[in-house]
Order: structure tokens, then sequence, then C-alpha cells
């Protein structure tokens, strides 16, 4: 009889046995390669902060903390302030994620608990599409197409009918020319409603049917299943999704550059033009003549990290804080 008609028999095609050691080794191998990838992208955070601050040395030296509250920026006279920048891109971004968060959630609403089913998938590709197009082209048409139409309809209409009221007035006051920090929030409003929305209708659609049905059997109405099942349930995701938008807001650069005016003057009306930070660097950092004018345009730079920093960690800190309530009161 052959080795291999005996029960039991070992022969060449029997499974190899197993082998911890080299798994181990394996495993270990693995952790080690991810841990590199994951502090080298510490490290790269670092380098680049460290650059920023060695190259705006010589501005924060010479200015120090005025640089912040200082609405002046004359090349000229080498005298440099932050202040009309930094307002410029907090006024923008939150023009913007006023307009975006509404429309956004309206629209994954439409397409999680509204739309047609035929209608979902291509209603969902277009909006997707506009996140694809550069951010220059909304530029373009911004400046060609849309300020055009706003000078001309949408900012009389406002500054005849809002700008009269006491107090409100004052932000819709001025002569309508089209660009300035309000067209410049409506430009940034349309580019980040494509990222709030794709984030925010596919946390939607993570709610467990049975949540949502039962309800209805209950006999809630749309919006209430909405307000008080699909938020509670995905507001972790809704609001992950808004500062996603708020950090596309916060460095766009082209599109600002082309209708926001680039005028370092300070003004309450926003129909006036302005600067933003990812604006000042796009115009005047090719052109920058001398190792303080460089200094003080790397030193915009490490502003805009530094709040794009804070933002997010804020946002980071409110997450942390709705997880843990949730797991106090479960």
């Amino acid at each position: 009889m052959a080795p291999r008609d005996i029960p039991g028999a070992v022969t060449d095609h029997a499974p190899k046995p197993f082998m911890p050691r080299k798994n181990a080794l394996m495993d270990a191998i693995f952790r080690n390669i991810t841990r590199f990838f994951a502090f080298l992208v510490f490290s790269l955070l670092a380098a680049i902060l460290v650059s920023l601050l060695i190259g705006s040395m010589p501005s924060i030296r010479k200015f120090g903390l005025e640089f912040l509250w200082s609405a002046e920026w004359d090349p000229v006279k080498e005298q440099f302030g932050a202040l009309v920048p930094i307002f410029g891109t907090l006024v923008t971004s939150f023009i913007a994620l006023a307009i975006a968060i509404p429309v956004s959630f309206g629209i994954s609403i439409f397409l999680t608990e509204l739309s047609p089913v035929w209608l979902r998938r291509p209603l969902g590709t277009a909006i997707e599409m506009l996140a694809a197009i550069p951010s220059i082209i909304y530029g373009m048409w911004g400046l060609f197409v849309f300020v055009p139409i706003f000078q001309e309809r949408v900012q009389p209409l406002l500054a005849h009918t809002i700008g009269k009221v006491p107090g409100l007035g004052l932000l819709f006051s001025g002569a309508p020319m089209g660009i300035g920090m309000l067209a410049a929030g409506i430009i940034l409003a349309v580019m980040v409603i494509p990222f709030i929305t794709a984030v925010m209708r596919d946390v939607f659609e993570l709610v467990p049917a049975m949540l949502k049905e039962s309800a209805y059997g209950l006999g809630s109405t749309t919006w209430e299943v909405v307000w008080r099942v699909v938020l509670p349930y995905t507001k972790v995701g809704v609001i992950g999704g808004v500062m996603l938008g708020l950090g596309r807001a916060l460095g766009e650069t082209m599109a600002v550059t082309f209708v926001i005016g680039n005028a370092h003057h300070l003004s309450a009306s926003l129909f006036a033009p302005g600067n933003s930070i990812a604006s000042a660097l796009a115009n005047e950092f090719t052109e920058a003549v001398g190792e303080l004018y460089t200094s003080a345009l790397i030193e915009l730079g490490l502003l805009l990290f530094l709040i794009t920093t804070i933002v997010l960690a804020l946002s980071k800190l409110l997450l942390l804080q709705l997880a843990k309530g949730e797991g106090t009161r479960t």
C-alpha cells in the first residue's frame, strides 16, 4: 500500500504547518511601515510650519503683533499689516458657509428623502461634477458672467431693500461695482456646495431605514423625521462636511482673486472691494521686492496656516464633545 493511501500519512501535498514567526515578522514590518508614514505626515506638517516661521522672521521682528491689526499695506514705505486680508478671508468664508450650508442641506434631503429614484443618480452626479471644475474656471465665470448680472440687477435690489434697514443697511451700501466681498463669498459658496452636499448625502444614506420607517409609522412628517431622527443620528458627519467646506473656502485662491477686487482697503460694506490672504499671496508674491516685503507675504501664509489649523482643531473638539455627550446620555 502506498503512503498516500494510508489514512493520516504525511504526503508531499499535505498543507504546510502554520508559521507564527513569519507572520509575526510580517506584522512587525507592516506596523513599522505604517508608523513611518504616519510620522512622515507630521514631519511634513512641522517642516512647513518651521519654514514659514523662518521666512517670516524679518516681518515678525519689525512689526510684532501690530502686524495682526494694522490695515496699512504700503510696499513703497515697507509698512505692512494683515488686518485687511484676515478680515476678507473670514468674511468671505462666513458668507460662503451662510449660503452653502442651507442649500447643501436642502439638496441632500431632497436626494435622500424626496427625490424620485430615477432622478437621484443623475442629479447626484451633476452635483459631484461641480467639485471637479477647476477654481480658475469658477473665477472666470464669476468675473465675466456673474459679476455683470450681479452689478446690474442684484446689488441695486439689495441696496434699495436691505440697504434701507437701519444698521443692517451699512453692509449693503455703496456703489454697485459687481466685484467685492459679497461677490467673492457667493462664488465661494458655489464652490463649496458640492463638497458639503456630497458628505451630507452620504451620511444621510447611512441612517437605518428602520428608524425612519418607525418615525413615519408613528405619524411623523418628513421634516420631523429629518429633524428628530436623521440629523441627530448624523450630526458628527454633517459637522465634518461643513468643516471640509470651510477649509476649502479659507484656502481658495484663484476664484476669489478674480472677483474680490484685490484692494487693501477696510470697509464695512460688502459691496466694497477687499482682499484675502490667498488672493494677496497670489497677486503679490511674484512681484515682491526686498526681504521685508517677501517676509510679510510669508507671514500672511503663516497666518492662513494657523487660522486653518485652529478651525480644524476647534471642529475636532466639537466632534469629541458631541461623541462624549452621546456616551453620557446612553
